[in-house]
């Protein structure tokens, strides 16, 4: 089934056998069983003391999944409507309209309607990460984990507000921060991972911001065209319309300082070019508006072409093709050098499209090229700090006794991606997954699950295939990882995840391009962050009140106290959460003796007059 709006997602038939996939199928695919089990850990580890941001459309703050098991202790500590309104606007921001707290929330019942009219999509995903089930088979990754939610605006600008409103939301609860996309386009930045977004991504992944994005699902269509070009080249193609589409949004770029010229062409059903466009060039077209006209048929076109893209020197140019009365459409481009690149992308009304239609290569035209299936990853997915997350069938054990399933999504995106970086980066189970939606939309048609009664309203969960559902999947295991260890910086977050990820026969089969590194193992991600030192402290109170020397220590260290406070409470907790070692400071140096400890990784939490300071310790010897 073909690709919808933006959602990252393709709609499933519902069987009895695929309304448990959730539990049964991608916990054991992921070895989340085994982290559920506490097989051979400390406790389980339920993603508690981390805060999962989800940025998408269709959030139901009502949903009882987003309570915790015990369907007691809601969840969702913000959410951010930028569509919506009516306000007030989040402090700093002079737009959309805030909830804080339970009954704001719960009040405001769901985000409004916008381009997706009442979706469903963000309740979906929000359930994958972290939903606790409902008293349902359908729990989450990380059941403990609290929630933020932007129903996001697709524009730089408003993306880039949502991370840092979620990184200020994290830093004032002085918890770590994952944040997880189940969307992506081919316009916004630069598809070599460049721009504005990538800016700032790695500004907050610096602070600790884990992100994880899915990388799409274009995997089954050949919608991108490469060549590398020679002097006085020119290369001509046909390309189709994506399907629900009023035409191609065609994305085209060059290697750096490497200008290029386009032109349009109408054909008839045979390929033979009836009518065809000036060439244009990147280096002084600008903003273009015009049409094609073909006997009786009008072809609308407009674009914009910049000579030299100021993040990464690129030629480019975002072409849009309207459909017409009938006719085949063709592309050529000349260069006198560089490597070639395009992306043939759905348009509507919305702007927001990014499934893909075809580059064909005629019979009748052999010497003109056809396209790939490459290069698929697009933004945010395709920057180099996020975690791009392909989507897997689980591979499970069926009644009959037999291991099936395992195989990579035909659907899900291939690589690979620009500069050293591979994606996607890792894998994850995202076919017939079963999770809630929201109780208020009105675009969902298909077949429920399961159908629970709350508060005396009815509540669905519903089977969804795609990457939208792989990415909340790896996103629920980071929040495991930094609840075991909160310290760890955001590339260490990612090397746990990708450097533990498994490989079997279908990753050998389909390799890195199709799978990243692997396939995401919850389990033994888990028991490498438990040791693994981390190398930052993220602190909320940015006031230096405690310091720690030295710090690693042998087994002697010095705290000195800057507080007005007689006394304040100095507690050593392990990685497991117990208390090691307990002591009063007063103001000053203390000195703090810990050689009966064991080496390794400890966090000092520290109360003062109501304000709590964690720091993290390593012993070494």
């Amino acid at each position: 089934m073909k690709k919808g709006l933006l959602f990252l997602m393709l709609m499933s038939v519902l069987t009895i056998g695929h309304s448990q996939a959730f539990l049964y199928r991608a916990a054991q695919d992921a070895h989340l069983d085994s982290v559920r089990q506490g097989f051979n850990l400390p406790q389980e580890f339920t993603g508690e003391g981390v805060i999962i941001g989800i940025t998408d459309w269709g959030f139901d703050y009502t949903h009882p999944v987003f309570y915790d098991t015990n369907i007691a202790r809601y969840r969702v500590l913000r959410a951010w409507d930028q569509f919506k309104t009516s306000g007030p606007a989040p402090e700093g921001y002079d737009y959309g309209t805030e909830y804080i707290g339970a009954e704001a929330l719960l009040n405001a019942k769901c985000d409004t309607s916008n381009v997706y009219d009442y979706a469903y999509h963000g309740t979906h995903c929000a359930g994958i990460a972290g939903g606790a089930g409902a008293g349902t088979i359908y729990r989450g990754v990380a059941v403990d984990a609290e929630y933020l939610f932007v129903s996001v605006n697709l524009t730089d600008q408003k993306v880039i507000d949502a991370w840092r409103w979620m990184y200020d939301v994290s830093q004032q609860e002085g918890k770590r921060l994952v944040i997880s996309m189940s969307w992506g386009l081919y316009y916004l930045d630069n598809m070599d991972g460049t721009g504005p977004l990538a800016e700032e991504m790695q500004r907050l992944y610096d602070l600790g911001v884990v992100f994880v994005t899915s990388a799409g699902n274009n995997g089954d269509e050949n919608d991108h065209l490469m060549h590398n070009f020679t002097p006085q080249d020119t290369i001509r193609t046909a390309f189709t319309f994506p399907s629900s589409s009023i035409g191609s949004r065609i994305t085209m770029m060059n290697s750096a300082n490497q200008p290029f010229s386009f032109s349009l062409f109408a054909m008839d059903n045979s390929y033979n070019i009836l009518a065809e466009t000036p060439f244009y060039a990147t280096t002084g077209e600008g903003l273009v508006n015009s049409m094609l006209v073909v006997g009786t048929d009008t072809i609308r076109y407009w674009f914009e072409a910049e000579a030299s893209n100021e993040y990464n020197f690129r030629p480019g140019v975002q072409l849009r093709v309207s459909k017409n009365a009938g006719h085949k459409l063709g592309l050529a481009v000349a260069a006198n050098g560089g490597e070639f690149h395009a992306w043939n992308m759905a348009l509507i009304e919305t702007d927001y499209g990014n499934w893909g239609g075809t580059f064909v290569q005629p019979g009748q035209h052999p010497d003109w090229i056809q396209g790939d299936a490459l290069y698929g990853i697009s933004t945010p997915a395709n920057i180099d700090c996020s975690i791009a997350v392909a989507a897997h069938s689980p591979r499970y054990t069926a009644p009959s006794g037999n291991v099936v399933g395992g195989t990579i999504a035909s659907f899900s995106s291939s690589g690979p991606g620009f500069h050293s970086v591979n994606k996607p980066d890792i894998s994850a189970p995202g076919k017939n997954i079963v999770s809630a939606i929201s109780s208020y939309t009105n675009t969902y048609s298909g077949t429920y699950a399961k159908t629970i009664e709350f508060n005396g309203r009815n509540y669905r969960f519903v089977s969804l295939s795609g990457t939208s559902m792989a990415g909340p999947f790896v996103a629920g295991v980071a929040a495991l990882v930094l609840q075991v260890n909160p310290y760890l910086s955001a590339s260490q977050v990612k090397d746990i995840l990708l450097q533990t990820a498994y490989n079997d026969q279908f990753t050998e089969e389909s390799g890195p391009l199709r799978f990243g590194s692997g396939k995401v193992n919850a389990y033994q991600a888990v028991l490498s962050a438990l040791t693994t030192v981390g190398i930052d402290d993220y602190v909320i109170n940015k006031e230096s009140l405690f310091t720690v020397f030295p710090n690693p220590t042998t087994g002697q260290c010095f705290v000195t106290a800057n507080t007005e406070s007689d006394q304040s409470l100095c507690q050593l907790f392990d990685l497991t959460g117990r208390m090691v070692s307990q002591t009063l400071l007063t103001p000053g140096v203390n000195t703090l003796t810990l050689q009966h400890l064991a080496p390794g990784c400890y966090v000092m939490k520290i109360t003062d007059d109501g304000t709590v300071v964690t720091k993290k310790l390593v012993i070494n010897r």
